[in-house]
């Protein structure tokens, strides 16, 4: 079904796989931004060199070097637009090939007498952030060597190694422009990237307690669908033997006997219906009650079955979802808009109001269904903690679970859920919960048709 697809969709979004995944191209893209600073700074620096200090550099290999490195930059930015997920391993080899090309341009002009030497340790400094375990000291050995082989092996660099003159000594002047560049680019890289990783850090925490959340549903779900089981067969012996007292000719003689005969089998049937209810929650036969159907037959539906089964003096109800589209109904969605109903009438037992539209504004289209009441609202505490079980006004064991519910279930499909108080809505008091599911979780594809 295309609802247990996106659920599982939505998992993986929420696992720590996807926040890793999202962590490591989001570092990729800070590497190929740096790497197009390295192009135009060494592409600045080469020119600057070769025709206004007047160094005897190979300008033609040097600039060959920043091409190579141009041609790395584009390739990597088509691998990062593919959205597959970045590897550490990956992150170590990019790195590894700037530092070739650092070492390359190092050979051609000086080796370690070139001021720009230092550049290893902003190489480094990214390798101790970005990377883990083995890959680390790999760069800082790797890193190491090169320095080594450039004292020994490179081009010469007319350079005076003319410290004593201070400021006005081209060594001096390199060494500082050096030191300005690994500053800044310390601070800004480093910076956004320590960033990343504390927004993978916080999706990996959220991730950890939506499970725990989960695992809660699932405890609360079994003993739900346990209790549901043992409450079945005392409720099909009730209404059988309410069916044979309505065929007693005695009893429906009485016609406050009979009235109340009635009663109790009407009740006894919404009692069965409930626990059928629960049973699809917890899964069993849901493929027996899932029918294609449209948005708006199916917010119609459910409106109407609200309002007839509800005992409320003013119910407001508005369809403007627009252009209908076809869909699976499903048990789940039904008990989610019924449970924020349910518990607006508590909040509000003259009037409730349901809104149902369509956002196409959002990247992501979506079913929004809203629903108004004009009680007391939700207490600032509430608020701050929405989606969390247990929190409730109401003043019974057990209450609080209906909008915990509602919220995890939404997540679950893609959506959210969001609260707020009405006040300067006209009457200045009530509640306002709205559901939103992408379209993508209701909808039914095109071409699809229910076995």
């Amino acid at each position: 079904m295309p609802l247990q697809r996106l659920a599982k969709r939505a998992e993986f979004l929420r696992s720590p796989r996807a926040a890793d995944a999202a962590a490591g191209i989001k570092n990729l893209q800070q590497l190929i931004q740096l790497r197009w600073m390295a192009v135009i700074g060494q592409v600045f620096t080469i020119e600057l060199a070769h025709h206004s200090l007047r160094l005897t550099i190979p300008l033609h290999q040097m600039l060959m070097v920043v091409g190579c490195l141009a041609v790395f930059n584009v390739i990597s930015l088509l691998r990062l637009r593919t959205g597959v997920q970045v590897r550490n391993v990956e992150l170590f080899l990019a790195l590894l090939v700037d530092v070739a090309v650092l070492t390359t341009q190092l050979y051609l002009s000086g080796g370690t007498s070139n001021p720009f030497v230092f550049l290893y340790l902003l190489q480094i400094a990214l390798g101790a952030i970005l990377l883990r375990g083995a890959y680390i000291w790999s760069m800082v050995g790797i890193n190491t060597a090169c320095f080594a082989l450039l004292a020994n092996y490179h081009l010469p660099l007319a350079l005076p190694q003319d410290l004593h003159q201070g400021l006005s000594s081209l060594y001096v002047i390199g060494l500082l422009v050096c030191f300005v560049l690994n500053a800044i680019l310390v601070v800004v890289f480093i910076t956004r990237i320590n960033l990343n990783l504390r927004e993978r850090d916080a999706r990996l925490a959220a991730a950890r307690r939506r499970r725990v959340e989960e695992e809660h549903i699932v405890r609360m779900g079994l003993l739900a669908s346990g209790a549901a089981h043992e409450l079945g067969t005392p409720l099909s012996t009730l209404a059988v033997i309410l069916g044979d007292w309505q065929h007693d000719q005695e009893l429906m003689g009485d016609e406050l006997l009979r009235e109340d005969i009635e009663e109790m089998r009407t009740q006894v049937q919404r009692c069965k219906s409930i626990v059928s209810g629960i049973l699809l929650s917890a899964g069993e036969a849901r493929g027996e009650e899932s029918a294609q159907t449209t948005v708006r037959t199916f917010v119609d539906a459910l409106a109407e079955e609200w309002r007839t089964t509800r005992s409320i003096p003013a119910f407001s109800y508005r369809n403007d979802f627009g252009d209908d589209t076809p869909m699976v109904s499903d048990t789940t969605l039904k008990q989610m808009a019924f449970n924020v109903l349910d518990n607006a009438r508590d909040a509000s037992p003259q009037w409730v109001e349901l809104l149902i539209t369509r956002d196409d504004k959002a990247e992501v289209p979506a079913l929004c269904i809203t629903v108004n009441d004009a009680g007391p609202g939700f207490a600032p505490g509430m608020l701050d903690h929405l989606g969390e079980p247990y929190q409730s006004t109401k003043q019974r064991p057990g209450s609080g679970l209906g909008l915990y519910l509602v919220v995890n279930v939404a997540r679950t499909l893609g959506g959210s859920v969001t609260a707020r108080n009405r006040t300067g809505d006209g009457e200045g008091s009530g509640a306002q919960v709205s559901i939103r599911l992408p379209l993508a979780a209701v909808a039914m594809p095109r071409g699809h048709r229910l076995a």
